[in-house]
């Protein structure tokens, strides 16, 4: 008997084993069926994802140290007291190199016989080229050439040298100008930037190339390559190296899901703040009242701002209504006591909801890059006449309706009431007062608005524009001049962490990187 219900347990549970077999094929295998992507599949939220990071760094890092806001806090740790926690080191780079792995991919699937297309090949050399120098210039001594090749294994990534980086992104730049000069057709649909127009990519690799060049110039053992480099591109073949013409080609990812939050280009600050959060860090003083004093159209980013806010306060711009916070207050210092704060993102005000955030390299940006080289000498062409054109496009980009004739009436009022415009009498370079570097990075300043690092960067490079120290400032009141690698890395890449620590000479926030060193 007993024997008896021995078998019949046993039956019954190899019957079981294989019941559960039945059917084990069908049911764990993706319906999907998706193992391998296309070049157009991955380059839409790749932008997409790099876009979204530049923006939330932006706001809560880069504003907050280039005092373009302030975040109401009694806290010692506050990036605008130069003085922030190691792990916000962490999110930039989680963000930017698993991007890179996607643009490398790109540029892999290009090159196979059965999908070659130059290019997708050049504009994923492009954004590589622009995402390592992001890295680059906010650590330093990065991963770069084993860096993304978890696939084949390599999980240790060895630290390359910035000096080497930079070397390697302008050839990538040099060799993309060559692939999308053949201007071969790609899927429209995957490029939210360009729409496929392999031109405009074009003219964005060129533009991107002359940043990178600029950010060299100041660095000694190379600055007479990087200037002949730039003289080459502006002046004596131009034609080769075709560069941005206008706002219409600045490098931008329109969103256009401003409605909605599952629209892939929804704007990521309606995505991920509530209204009442977007308002929490105040414009700063510094930002805010330049803006008022000049008059500025762009104060009032917004019809809808300008119609029911101001009249509702009753001010309006240059009647001395527009009230910030000076950065760097020291805690208790009675600070958060002002009397009205102009908002960074009031529920009224369309940055949250804005269709031009998505910002990678603007025309403005390009026209203070020729003013700088042009006052130096190191290009012909008026400085004046590229200071003024990139004002007048600058402030055109977020108000369509400013005439960017920089000999019309309406620009020559303004620049004359603001008392901006170019003074060929002053100093080339000072370190206090007015100077034209100071008048080209103040406008310039103001420019890069919104885009990811770019006015700390270019602060660290040139000084300018002087920005007031206030007494509560931790570090010495120095700038930070790169962030920290992020903690992880010390334990999940040990060996080469701290050869990269040792190359650097630290790993802190006033570790100069290769470029910054004298």
């Amino acid at each position: 008997m007993k024997t008896t219900i021995y078998i019949l347990i046993l039956f019954s549970f190899i019957s079981g084993l294989v019941a559960c077999d039945k059917g084990f094929d069908r049911e764990n295998t993706d319906p999907i069926n998706i193992i391998s992507a296309s070049a157009d599949q991955l380059l839409a939220p790749a932008l997409v994802n790099v876009l979204t990071g530049n923006l939330t760094r932006n706001r809560n890092f880069n504003n907050e140290l280039m005092q373009v806001t302030v975040t109401l806090s009694e806290d010692d740790f506050t990036v605008f007291r130069y003085n922030f926690r190691p792990n916000i080191a962490d999110y930039t780079w989680n963000i930017w190199y698993p991007e890179l792995t996607n643009f490398r991919d790109i540029y892999e699937i290009a090159s196979r016989p059965e999908s070659q297309n130059n290019s997708y090949k050049g504009i994923s050399l492009v954004c590589e080229a622009w995402v390592f120098s992001l890295l680059t210039d906010t650590y330093g001594d990065v991963p770069f050439k084993e860096a993304n090749q978890g696939k084949s294994g390599l999980v240790a990534p060895v630290f390359d040298p910035q000096q080497e980086i930079y070397t390697a992104l302008l050839g990538k730049l040099e060799e993309a100008n060559a692939l999308l000069t053949g201007n071969v057709a790609i899927e429209a649909a995957s490029d939210p930037v360009y729409k496929g127009d392999i031109a405009l990519w074009r003219k964005f690799c060129n533009s991107l190339h002359l940043r990178l060049l600029l950010r060299l110039s100041g660095k000694q053992e190379v600055a007479a390559t990087m200037i002949a480099k730039i003289k080459e591109m502006v002046d004596t073949n131009p034609s080769k190296y075709p560069v941005f013409a206008s706002n219409a080609e600045s490098a931008v990812l329109k969103w256009n899901g401003t409605t909605t939050t599952t629209d892939p280009y929804t704007n990521p600050y309606a995505i991920s703040l509530r209204e009442n959060d977007f308002t929490i860090p105040s414009m700063c003083n510094f930002f805010i009242l330049k803006l008022d004093h000049w008059k500025d159209p762009r104060i009032d980013i917004g019809a809808t701002y300008g119609a029911n806010a101001r009249n509702r306060l009753g001010i309006a711009p240059g009647s001395g209504g527009f009230i910030g916070i000076d950065s760097g207050y020291e805690p208790g210092s009675g600070e958060l006591k002002q009397a009205y704060f102009y908002s960074f993102g009031n529920s009224e005000f369309s940055l949250q909801k804005s269709p031009l955030t998505g910002i990678i390299m603007t025309y403005a940006e390009l026209q203070f890059i020729y003013a700088e080289a042009a006052a130096k000498g190191w290009i012909s062409g008026s400085a004046e006449t590229f200071y003024h054109t990139g004002i007048a496009n600058a402030i055109n980009y977020w108000v369509p309706n400013f005439s960017t004739n920089i000999s019309g009436a309406q620009f020559t009022s303004y620049i004359t009431n603001a008392g901006i415009a170019w003074n060929n009498s002053l100093p080339l370079d000072a370190s206090t007062g007015d100077s034209k570097m100071e008048r080209i990075h103040i406008q310039k300043y103001y420019s890069l608005f919104l885009t990811d690092f770019q006015q700390w960067f270019e602060h660290r490079r040139t000084g300018h524009p002087i920005l007031p120290k206030g007494e509560g400032l931790k570090n010495g009141g120095k700038m930070p001049a790169r962030m920290n690698y992020p903690v992880y890395i010390q334990s999940a890449n040990p060996t080469n962490y701290s050869k990269a620590v040792a190359n650097m000479g630290g790993d802190d926030m006033n570790t100069l990187v290769w470029w910054q060193k004298p």
